[in-house]
């Protein structure tokens, strides 16, 4: 494009002193010394636009010489640009293919003259890790933080998400703790600083971070409400464990108070207290908390706190029956309640209810041991077999309507009984018969 216009320009100057030859050539006389020389003035001209553009021609060339070492330079440059970018594409397939060796080959190879030395040096990291080579990761990650000193979160987050995927809990919080420093608020930290806090067990700086996830919205309300649930609910098992007896009530004291009617809360709260023989306050909070939520799994705590008076208990147990007649949980509780009141046949129709609801093994537990104790022997068998036999698993084996073991004594008589032998392999005595 250049070229042509150059032409054009010279074909319109040309045209333009042909025209101005033509109206009048006009006169030159030119004198140096002993020389002269006449010619017409167009002649002049002409020459001297041919000498001007010898001369800049002549200028460039010598010009282009000077500079050849530097574009021979820039031409090689230019060369290995063009690889780089044709061997990070190479690298990037490979990698997605599962050809890790080869992908990190490729990737580091012309990295340092790459036009993207971060995506090389991140995505060899990727593929020593999948490799098991740390120490070549973590040199990567290095040189990619060394060409892009300014991607300092991209690197550290890539490194963060490499040391939890191989494990590295400890390194991995240090990089995270690190990355928030950086950025306080970049949701994806926070995001990775939580789930490790999850996969330590450090409930307590889960707890400390809960504030900061809601306000990044690192997660939907829901997700965020069901993670505070199971922290709380682990900070109280936490406790249990401790040997600061007040520590539980200090954990279900600072808890937000819209959790304290949160059934898994209450739930794991009261098995605690009932761990701890304080079954009355147990008995209070689930009474109230089953007032705005049921809950079968806090009826079912219910009927297995040691109240002091059974009989309240069971009184305030049956208005559930309005809403709830044939549930079998409560119908299950509601027979334990009436055995700790010792109501013994209120109990067996209790009982015998949630079996007939579907109570399962735990009502026909209750209801056996009653029978047993009644002096039912019987109908106590009947139950725990009927309990026993309603069980799931494999179908039985078959067998015939009759089993006699004497008419078999004559037919395994013919059999020899096999030689006994002890785990060392040496033959033991037979049984004198």
């Amino acid at each position: 494009m250049k070229l042509l216009l150059q032409a054009c320009l010279f074909l319109i100057l040309g045209g333009l002193a042909a025209w101005l030859v033509q109206e009048d050539s006009g006169y030159a006389f030119l004198s140096w010394g002993n020389w002269s020389v006449e010619m017409s003035l167009a002649m002049l001209l002409i020459l001297a636009a041919v000498g001007v553009g010898l001369l800049y021609y002549l200028l460039r060339f010598l010009f282009g010489l000077i500079r050849l070492p530097r574009s021979i330079a820039a031409w090689r440059h230019r060369l290995q640009r063009r690889r780089a970018r044709s061997t990070l594409t190479q690298g990037l397939v490979e990698l997605a293919e599962g050809h890790w060796q080869q992908a990190e080959k490729l990737l580091t190879r012309h990295a340092p003259v790459s036009d993207t030395p971060l995506i090389n040096y991140l995505s060899a990291a990727q593929a020593a890790q999948r490799q098991g080579r740390h120490e070549r990761r973590d040199a990567y990650i290095r040189l990619a933080h060394r060409h892009m000193p300014t991607a300092d979160v991209a690197v550290s987050l890539t490194q963060a998400e490499l040391q939890i995927a191989h494990q590295q809990f400890e390194q991995a919080l240090a990089t995270l703790r690190h990355l928030r420093g950086l950025a306080p608020r970049h949701a994806y930290v926070l995001r990775l600083l939580a789930g490790l806090y999850q996969q330590l067990g450090d409930w307590e700086q889960l707890r400390k971070l809960l504030p900061e996830l809601r306000k990044s919205k690192v997660d939907t309300p829901e997700k965020l409400a069901e993670l505070e649930v199971l922290v709380y609910r682990s900070l109280l098992q936490d406790a249990a464990r401790s040997m600061e007896i007040s520590r539980l009530d200090s954990v279900w004291q600072k808890m937000p108070r819209s959790l304290h009617q949160a059934p898994d809360i209450v739930a794991e709260y009261v098995t605690r207290l009932h761990q701890r023989q304080r079954d009355e306050e147990a008995e209070q909070l689930l009474r109230s908390t089953l007032k705005k939520y049921w809950s079968e799994e806090l009826v079912a705590l219910y009927g297995l706190l040691d109240v002091v008076e059974p009989p309240a208990a069971l009184t305030h147990a049956e208005h559930w029956l309005q809403e709830h007649e044939l549930n079998p949980t409560l119908l299950l509780t509601l027979g334990r309640l009436s055995l700790r009141a010792q109501l013994w046949g209120k109990a067996r129709s209790y009982l015998e209810a949630a079996i007939r609801s579907g109570a399962g093994m735990a009502a026909s537990r209750e209801l056996g041991q009653l029978l047993d104790h009644l002096g039912e022997a019987d109908a106590a068998m009947s139950v725990y077999r009927h309990a026993v036999m309603d069980q799931s698993g494999p179908p039985l084996i078959a067998l015939p309507e009759h089993i006699r073991s004497r008419n078999m004594n004559d037919a395994e008589a013919v059999h020899e009984e096999p030689d006994l032998m002890d785990l060392s392999g040496v033959v033991l005595d037979k049984p004198s018969a």
